[in-house]
């Protein structure tokens, strides 16, 4: 295979880029300071939620937010809440049309992930709190698990109340 055709074929294929990264929103409360930096009685219990919303900005031109919500608590006592919102615009091409969502819902998030989780990381350390590593997140199981929900809620709307 010659180079042109290797270049050929690298044109024709699914592409995927990433045109830029930016934080949307970022918010940082710690309501209890300075108390609870310095009293707590154990590990702090930490809930993570986490987002993904897709907009489409033009052709070949998508924003995907990756949104983290992160509560850390201590005994029912709030000490620190951190909200991001991670953005990303994407430029793809050659993918197929039933590909479209998962590349946008699954594959978009996963490359921009490591430097939310950085970004959650540095704030809590900022805040006065050690460094908090989010665990790798399942945005494949994240995406079926909203798929399944769509389809439940379209069938609760179809079906009439008796």
């Amino acid at each position: 295979m010659s180079e042109t055709d290797t270049n050929a074929a690298e044109e024709n294929g699914p592409q995927l880029r990433v045109v830029t990264q930016y934080i949307k929103d970022l918010s940082f409360e710690s309501p209890n300071a300075p108390h609870s930096l310095t009293q707590q009685s154990g590990p702090p219990q930490i809930s993570v939620h986490v987002d993904v919303g897709v907009r489409k900005l033009a052709e070949s031109d998508y924003e995907v937010d990756l949104k983290l919500n992160v509560d850390a608590k201590s005994e029912d006592k709030q000490l620190f809440l951190v909200e991001l919102v991670y953005s990303g615009i994407f430029r793809l091409a050659n993918i197929p049309q039933e590909s479209l969502q998962p590349v946008l819902l699954i594959e978009c998030p996963r490359q921009i992930f490591p430097f939310a989780r950085r970004i959650v990381a540095d704030v809590v350390r900022d805040g006065g709190f050690p460094p908090l590593m989010i665990d790798p997140i399942d945005f494949s199981g994240l995406y079926r698990q909203q798929m399944a929900q769509a389809q439940a809620e379209a069938s609760a709307q179809e079906t009439p109340d008796a």
